[in-house]
């Protein structure tokens, strides 16, 4: 597994000089997981950060009742649980597996050793601006987008563009992913099935 190939295709990793690339990439540890596997539970020591290279990971938090809240679904190329790295020293937000995934773990504490040099640090803290404005903007997107637009653009991100997608992501995790209740999602599926733009049998989705 070539470890600086795949943070080239990471978002939070953009930008970020050839020499640190590689110097984040040794000690990225490749990690695989299965199908409904807990990475970490939210209230976890936080110990690392996740680069996902293949499948799709659901985090959510637990409210006091056992009710679950989906905050995001992650997509390969993502990074997850950079909080821990300055902000939190616990998970807020428990990780599980929704499909076999394979990722690049990056323990805290190697990261922080790596900050102890200036070039890095500067490449850094950097990257972090960009994602800072990246996410504004992925916040702007989601307030001034309906939902059908909000799907397609998922659907572009996250299988490019392909008109037949095999997807083992469900319904309710896709709303998740898009910011909108599965009782939103269901009703905007039967309106896009009705009218002739996609069909969706079992995990086959369909783009006419």
């Amino acid at each position: 597994m070539d470890a600086t190939h795949l943070l080239d295709q990471a978002t939070f990793f953009k930008g970020i000089s050839r020499n640190s690339k590689r110097a984040l990439a040794r000690i990225c540890i490749p990690s695989e997981a299965r199908k409904h596997k807990v990475l970490f539970r939210e209230g976890d020591e936080g110990h690392s950060i996740y680069l996902l290279v293949r499948g799709h990971v659901r985090l959510h938090k637990t409210a006091p009742n056992g009710k679950e809240t989906v905050i995001k679904v992650v997509g390969p190329g993502e990074t997850f649980a950079e909080v821990i790295l300055f902000e939190e020293t616990r998970y807020p937000v428990t990780a599980v597996a929704i499909t076999d995934a394979l990722l690049l773990k990056i323990l805290r504490r190697d990261l922080h050793h790596l900050l102890d040099s200036e070039d890095f640090r500067n490449d850094f803290v950097a990257m972090l601006l960009r994602k800072q404005r990246y996410l504004a903007e992925r916040v702007r997107q989601m307030s001034s987008q309906d939902v059908e637009e909000r799907f397609f653009l998922f659907l572009r991100e996250h299988f490019g563009a392909q008109t037949e997608i095999e997807t083992a992501i469900s319904k309710k995790e896709f709303a998740a992913a898009i910011g909108t209740t599965p009782e939103t999602f269901s009703r905007l599926i039967r309106r896009l099935t009705k009218e002739r733009k996609l069909s969706w049998r079992g995990k086959k989705l369909m783009l006419s």
